[in-house]
């Protein structure tokens, strides 16, 4: 009987045997999980989503339009007739010109890992953006790994233009064109790319605080503004300026321009996702209203101040609007976009007239006004109405604060030093003759027709 159990449970045992090897077997090996990128890198070619790399590339394409030509029609029709071209030649040269530091340095000090101040140069000196079609590879940021490093370098330059050329209006109609090409080259690599390395790469100190700035209100608006007031203040008044009506050339160029920033600011905020997704479709809708919260609520205040509504009014609050939306454009819901409007609108309105008289300081098109006030209204708002079931994260106002006051405080004191080299160089403004005749014809030798 003893046999006859033990051969039972030998049989047993090796029928178990077997079938576990042949569950074993059966059942799939779960799939391992990719590390995740800490740096841009190479990677198969079908890992990158056609989706997001076609809205990436729209998105880049919308924002040049912002500067070309939203920004040049947007200042020329602002300033007088005799500095349009002059105006628009800047807006254009920056273009070309930041273009060309941006591959050479910028993109790799702001969007590499390096320190916790700045990128390395990994991609310095036009190198990496790598294409490999025979090998079916192609370089990915560890930013934006699902769309090709070349198309988010090219985003991101979008912004670097945009900012640089956001101080003409600062300072135009009174500097020197070469003085202008030596310091926004000097200024797009010393204060624009680290700035950019704070807030958006993960080694950023500032990011790393948890500071948040979804599409640019600390490192594009805040950064311009505080950098146009001080070259306002470092050039001085235009000469007149209070004296003599500085009549605008054409407020229809400057309405065609802010309808160009309007548009485009889709493709700077929604782009701002770095997918085509929900996100990206809710920071879509809550720029649109911000902008147009922004353009009632100043032409309101202008209404109630100078008993008249302004065309001009309307351009510069949906700028304000667009402006103050611009760092949580991620993170928001559709009524907290209209209450950051209506506050931009009114805060810049006020930045641009009683501010500005308090300051004393000829900032010609009104970049710290708008730019510089949105961009820390908007910042700090964030801190406040950030929903973390928008973004995934809560809002804290003191991190808030302390990212704009590092990024003004860091703006105004490498710009101040950046144009006291370059005026003990070279000189920053022009002569008094020159200003009179106009800078069309003493920097450029053109002239506006009929």
């Amino acid at each position: 009987m003893r046999a006859v159990n033990h051969r039972v449970v030998t049989v047993v045992s090796l029928c178990l045997g077997l079938c576990t090897c042949a569950l074993a077997q059966s059942v799939p090996e779960a799939p391992a999980v990719a590390a995740p990128l800490t740096r841009p890198t190479l990677v198969a070619q079908d890992t990158v989503n056609a989706a997001h790399t076609g809205w990436m590339m729209t998105s880049t394409a919308l924002v040049l339009l912002m500067t070309l030509p939203g920004i040049a029609l947007f200042y020329a029709g602002m300033v007088r007739r005799k500095n349009v071209l002059n105006t628009m030649a800047s807006v254009v040269a920056i273009a070309a010109l930041v273009s060309l530091l941006w591959f050479a340095a910028g993109y790799s000090l702001a969007f590499t890992p390096g320190s916790s101040w700045l990128g390395g140069w990994d991609r310095a000196g036009f190198a990496g953006l790598d294409f490999q079609l025979e090998a079916g590879k192609l370089a990915v940021s560890h930013i934006a790994p699902l769309i090709p490093e070349s198309v988010y370098a090219m985003f991101q330059l979008t912004f670097a233009i945009i900012t640089a050329a956001l101080l003409v209006g600062a300072f135009v109609e009174r500097m020197r064109f070469s003085a202008m090409l030596v310091f926004i080259s000097l200024w797009t690599l010393v204060v624009y790319a680290p700035v950019a390395h704070w807030v958006w790469e993960p080694g950023g100190w500032l990011a790393q605080m948890g500071a948040l700035d979804f599409a640019g209100g600390s490192v594009v608006h805040v950064n311009a503004g505080v950098a146009g007031l001080v070259c306002a203040w470092f050039l001085g008044r235009r000469a007149g300026y209070g004296r003599e009506p500085f009549e605008p050339y054409n407020l229809g160029l400057t309405m065609a321009g802010a309808g160009m920033l309007w548009v485009g600011w889709f493709g700077f905020n929604a782009g701002s996702a770095v997918a085509a997704d929900g996100r990206a479709g809710l920071a879509m809708a809550v720029t649109h209203l911000a902008a147009a919260a922004g353009a009632l609520s100043w032409m309101l205040g202008e209404w109630v101040v100078r008993g008249r509504p302004s065309l001009l009014g309307l351009c510069s609050g949906l700028v304000a609007g667009l402006v103050a939306i611009t760092p949580a454009a991620g993170f928001v819901t559709l009524r907290s976009a209209v209450v950051i409007g209506l506050v931009a609108g009114l805060a810049c309105y006020w930045g641009a007239t009683g501010l500005k008289r308090l300051l004393r300081v000829d900032d010609s098109l009104d970049v710290f006004g708008v730019h510089g006030v949105g961009g820390i209204v908007g910042s700090l708002l964030t801190g406040v109405l950030a929903s973390k079931t928008v973004g995934g994260v809560a809002g804290s106002l003191l991190t808030q604060a302390i990212g704009v006051g590092a990024v003004a405080a860091y703006s105004l004191v490498v710009t101040a030093a950046l144009l006291w080299v370059i005026n003990f160089a070279m000189g920053l403004r022009v002569d008094e003759q020159s200003e009179q005749t106009g800078l069309d014809i003493a920097q450029h030798r053109e002239r506006l027709g009929g």
